[in-house]
């Protein structure tokens, strides 16, 4: 939902694909959850954000790739994040994936319900595209 890209994300510490700026994302294996749903249950989401994913890096003179000074400097300005959030209720039986939907302002959202984003029903409504405010709500 936001215009960062995520290099890559982990959820309790089982790391998660890179997924593209406004992009429908990327998938991970495999994240552990508790068989039985409990009040209370938190899960700890880690990532990193490149915040210019479309730079146009300089090229190297020689070779293939991006210069190393220009590349040095681009991921200097990549941003590591962490929350703890709430798992929401689940049954077992219709236990599906955990998504994780990464948001303006460095939030996130987790469901893990059966159907796709877009879909009637999907408890996460917000649009992919969305803007980063000029501040973000503390």
């Amino acid at each position: 939902h936001t215009s960062a890209a995520i290099n890559y994300f982990s959820v309790n510490g089982y790391g998660g694909a890179n997924i593209s700026p406004h992009g429908y994302g990327g998938g991970m294996c495999c994240a552990m959850l508790p068989r039985q749903w409990q009040p209370g249950l938190k899960l700890e989401v880690e990532w990193e954000t490149d915040p210019n994913p479309y730079a146009r890096l300089k090229r190297k003179t020689s070779g293939y790739g991006p210069d190393e000074e220009a590349y040095a400097k681009h991921k200097a300005n990549y941003q590591q994040h962490s929350a703890i959030v709430d798992l929401p209720a689940y049954e077992v039986e219709k236990l599906c994936s955990l998504k994780v939907h990464f948001l303006p302002c460095n939030q996130i959202k987790v469901t893990t319900a059966c159907m796709a984003y877009g879909q009637p029903g999907y408890p996460i409504k917000e649009p992919l595209e969305m803007k980063e405010p000029a501040v973000c709500p503390k």
